[in-house]
């Protein structure tokens, strides 16, 4: 009886220490992800829509950048915050989360932004470790910029400047944006200049048809990028990528309307631009001016590498598959340049669907750098409402496997 008493009295003793230890190691887990909730409404913002909630964001933000603890920093949900341009600057002491539960809306009239920098409204500039979500929305109220476009407006007088990037990311690493809306830029969407380690899922991105410029995501000298499952539904690119940008994954993306899915343009004013190891897979394209495109100006430098676009589904694309290496987006025309960006190694693999033109592919090349080590293989473009589209090749070699439709247009050797 004595072993049996001291046996129960060790177990008992055991399971009161193995109980200690479990809160310790609770409590000091607790310490060290100790966060910090701010919300706007601490610093005086209002939320009602109308009132310039601009100051109390900036001082949210400045105290949430500032603490030693990890902060997180909320935009409180049935809520309208009206925040006028800002600049939300870096390095934070810590990790930083910006919660995004309600909304944040830009001022409605591009008069708003006289003595301001006409480029940014958003602008995150620095801030490594950033991390945008909650459900809620961000709209750049871009109706006025449209209108006052001479994109749009053809008569004098019209806005011929670049309106604000509605939220831009710059000198960032390790920045994610996940879950939120966006919609009504005033131009892009959602941009990252120099940055690195990007994340952008999740995401619902949407601005009518006609809206000028209205890019979803658009990367430019950006590496090691992230886009996936999203819906974006625009007036320009749903993605799209220029400068020096690779190891780019685009996956699961609902594209329409729009412009399709574009590398480029590239080398605009004789600039060098290098774009390589780009992955675009498992993306329907609906009703779109373009699918996957690639798109370059004469008399510029560098190339586009390694490219590939698989899986994609094309309902009523303009242009479902295109290389333009004679691009020229101005009303006067372009001159003729011998320089161009090289394109080489460009897959489309298991491409399908129905294109609203006659030519379903369409590679128009330079003379004196063509397009080369190109592939389409398992490609069924036909035409919307029934009959066979066609192709369209020019200085464009490569090869053809499996099933491709139409015909394969790429020669097999330079002549």
């Amino acid at each position: 009886m004595a072993l049996a008493v001291t046996t129960r009295s060790h177990l008992s003793v055991l399971r009161a220490l193995v109980a200690l230890a479990a809160v310790v190691l609770y409590f000091s887990g607790a310490v060290a992800d100790a966060r910090v909730l701010l919300t706007l409404d601490d610093f005086g913002a209002v939320g009602d829509g109308i009132a310039n909630d601009t100051q109390a964001f900036v001082n949210a933000w400045t105290a949430a950048c500032g603490s030693e603890q990890q902060a997180v920093l909320a935009v409180p949900a049935a809520k309208a915050y009206r925040i006028w341009p800002v600049q939300l600057a870096g390095p934070c002491k810590k990790k930083l989360k910006l919660l995004i539960a309600g909304t944040i809306v830009a001022p409605a009239s591009p008069d708003e932004w006289a003595g301001r920098d006409p480029m940014k409204w958003l602008y995150i500039y620095g801030v490594d470790g950033l991390s945008v979500s909650g459900g809620g929305t961000i709209d750049g109220a871009g109706q006025e910029w449209w209108a006052r476009s001479c994109k749009r407006k053809k008569t004098q007088p019209c806005n011929t400047r670049s309106p604000p990037r509605a939220v831009h990311f710059e000198e960032c690493r390790g920045v994610s944006v996940q879950g939120v809306t966006l919609q009504n830029g005033q131009q892009f969407h959602l941009s990252f200049t120099r940055c690195r380690d990007v994340k952008a899922n999740f995401l619902r991105v949407v601005a009518p048809a006609d809206s000028p410029n209205t890019d979803g995501i658009h990367l430019n000298d950006t590496s090691h990028v992230q886009i996936m499952d999203n819906l974006i539904s625009t007036g320009d690119d749903c993605v799209s990528m220029v400068g020096n940008c690779s190891d780019i994954r685009v996956r699961d993306i609902s594209c329409g309307p729009g412009h399709g899915i574009s590398i480029g343009s590239l080398g605009k004013n004789r600039t060098t631009d290098r774009i390589q190891n780009v992955r675009v897979d498992t993306c329907l394209l609906t009703n779109t001016t373009n699918g996957v495109r690639i798109k370059s100006w004469q008399g510029g430098m560098g190339f586009a590498h390694d490219l590939r676009f698989e899986s994609v589904v094309m309902k009523n694309v303009s242009n479902p598959i295109i290389i333009d290496q004679y691009y020229c987006d101005q009303p006067t025309p372009c001159a003729n340049q011998t320089e161009a960006v090289e394109v080489r190694k460009v897959e489309f693999v298991d491409v399908r669907g129905t294109s609203a033109t006659a030519q379903a592919i369409k590679i128009a090349c330079s003379d004196a750098v063509p397009c080369r080590e190109l592939e389409l293989r398992n490609v069924n473009l036909t035409l919307e409402g029934g009959g066979a589209a066609s192709a369209s090749c020019y200085k464009a070699f490569g090869k053809a496997a499996g099933t491709v439709v139409p015909g394969s247009c790429l020669a097999r050797h330079d002549s």
